[in-house]
Formats: structure tokens, C-alpha cells, sequence
């Protein structure tokens, strides 16, 4: 029998940026490295998935450059 705690304990998502392509893990646990990030955007677009640390930062800038 499997046990259940097993069972919702999940790997990392392995994930390709939507913007630049880059690799990266997305923790599903609530410990993903973007919970750490200042920078808070809505999910991601309609055709988009997450993104990495960088593209991230570089889409706040641009959010936040537009609402000034």
C-alpha cells in the first residue's frame, strides 16, 4: 500500500521559461524560489507559463515603469 504522505510529496516542476527559454525548477511545495522575490505580477498571461528569475524581474520593471 502506498502511503499518502508519500503521495503528495512532488518533485520540482522542470519548467522552460515562456519569455527566454531558460530551464528551471518550479518547487510546488510553496517553497518555489519566486515566494522569495519582491517583484509580485499576476499569474502568468493567457499563453504563458511561469518565468524565470530574470524575465521576472525584467516584467515587474516594465509593470512597474507603465503604472508611473
Amino acid at each position: 500500500m502506498t502511503n499518502p504522505q508519500e503521495s503528495l510529496a512532488q518533485e520540482p516542476r522542470r519548467l522552460a521559461c515562456s519569455r527566454c527559454g531558460t530551464e528551471f525548477a518550479c518547487d510546488l511545495s510553496g517553497t518555489c524560489w519566486c515566494a522569495e522575490e519582491t517583484a509580485k505580477l499576476p499569474m502568468p498571461v493567457k499563453g504563458e507559463d511561469c518565468l524565470c528569475r530574470e524575465c521576472l524581474r525584467k516584467a515587474a520593471a516594465e509593470a512597474e515603469a507603465a503604472a508611473s
